[in-house]
């Protein structure tokens, strides 16, 4: 009968055990952008973008830019802001 406790246990624990690491799996597989080499890999607006000079850029998200070694302080002739 004892035998047969511990077995059930030891069942059960797996059993509960086996959903939270399958829920985790998905997590732990999703690999953060990747981008080619010139470009630089950075986290702008809470999403991920790859960086270059001379790319179009959100003014507002300039002291973002600056953690990537960025500045979005040139704007051509039709007012659109460029990284430099």
């Amino acid at each position: 009968m004892r035998r047969f406790l511990v077995a059930a246990l030891a069942a059960a624990s797996l059993a509960a055990a086996t959903p939270a690491a399958s829920a985790q799996a998905p997590a732990e597989a999703i690999a953060a952008k990747s981008c080619s080499s010139g470009w630089t890999h950075a986290v702008i607006g809470g999403s991920e973008k790859c960086l270059r000079r001379g790319q179009f850029c959100a003014r507002a998200a300039d002291r973002q830019y600056h953690r990537y070694g960025f500045h979005c302080h040139r704007q051509d002739a039709r007012g659109n802001y460029h990284l430099t």
